[in-house]
């Protein structure tokens, strides 16, 4: 069996990164999360800002609530991470290898991250479900992840399907920056190596921080709207008290929860929490690739390791 190690290599450097990320700035996205979820006029809304959140976590002594959900979430972006960059890397390697192109243009660049995209929301939506729920729940008052998607039906697993595809675009654009914005940045090393088993051309830690914060600033900005609709879709049952059940209904469909932030926010209500949205995934975007950026080497080591180990010990077939 031949080993793609590039992909894997690209897969476990962009999983880890992204574990890392998540557990440092969590309780950020807690704060973020429980503001988006507040669907109301601006002089009936309980959080007015971003650090009102963190003020009643403060307030009540429930500072470590800020962190539930995390086990749950630390296993969606791993698992997320790992098969949008291995999809990733293994989609623009089979376009190279079709085409005969030595490098990807743009357009090619965004189909194969919304693929990649594509393939990961379709497995991991019940966890972000979850893990949304999760945060968005009272102080002190988080169910475990069983809990939390057994009280629904299956299909409630999977609230906000269509506006998570839909929101695919945002990593597409991040990454197929970042990409070109890297190329670029990287077109001016002449690279010596002509053997096909060298490791790839990496960034600076603050370059690939910087590119990484950039790429996702324009993609976050591009697709906001969107992304506070998923927030209150997923949310509508655990946070949202003072509507009817017919409403919530209402609420989890992408028509219904484009209304309810018409009515009762208006126009700019599609961008309320853009400031902390932009905040939390800069950071955290930037923090990822960042890391990424600095273990890949390591991990294409470790992954030439392991294809040697295999070419020299293929596993043994017994006869049936």
């Amino acid at each position: 069996m031949q080993l793609d190690l590039e992909s894997l290599s690209e897969a476990t450097s962009g999983a880890i990164g992204s574990l890392v990320s998540t557990t440092v700035l969590y309780p950020l996205d807690t704060c973020k999360t429980k503001y988006q979820a507040e669907v109301q006029a601006r002089n009936q809304r309980k959080y007015r800002r971003i650090s009102d959140v963190l003020w009643e976590a403060v307030s009540k002594r429930q500072v470590l609530s800020l962190y539930q959900g995390l086990g749950t979430k630390n296993v969606q972006s791993f698992i997320s991470s790992f098969i949008y960059f291995y999809g990733y890397s293994y989609f623009k390697k089979l376009y190279l290898k079709q085409t005969g192109n030595k490098s990807i243009g743009t357009t090619a660049n965004l189909i194969a991250a919304t693929m990649s995209g594509v393939c990961t929301i379709l497995i991991t939506q019940p966890l972000d479900t979850a893990s949304s729920r999760m945060q968005t729940s009272e102080f002190g008052k988080s169910k475990g992840l069983w809990q939390t998607l057994s009280e629904g039906t299956w299909s409630e697993a999977y609230d906000g399907l269509a506006i998570s595809v839909l929101l695919t675009t945002n990593p597409s654009i991040q990454y197929t920056a970042f990409d070109q914005l890297k190329n670029r940045l990287l077109k001016g090393k002449v690279s010596k190596k002509t053997d096909a088993k060298s490791s790839p051309e990496s960034l600076s830690a603050f370059n690939a921080f910087l590119l990484g914060a950039v790429s996702k600033c324009a993609a976050t900005c591009l697709t906001y709207p969107a992304i506070r609709c998923k927030v209150t879709i997923q949310a509508a049952d655990s946070y949202d008290n003072k509507s009817t059940e017919a409403e919530k209904k209402a609420q989890k469909t992408i028509s219904g929860a484009l209304y309810t932030i018409w009515k009762r926010e208006g126009l700019l209500g599609f961008y309320n929490g853009l400031q902390a949205q932009i905040l939390k995934t800069v950071l955290s975007s930037a923090l990822l690739l960042m890391v990424k950026e600095k273990i890949t080497k390591s991990t294409w080591i470790l992954m030439l390791m392991i294809g040697r180990y295999f070419s020299a010990y293929p596993p043994k077939l017994k006869a049936p």
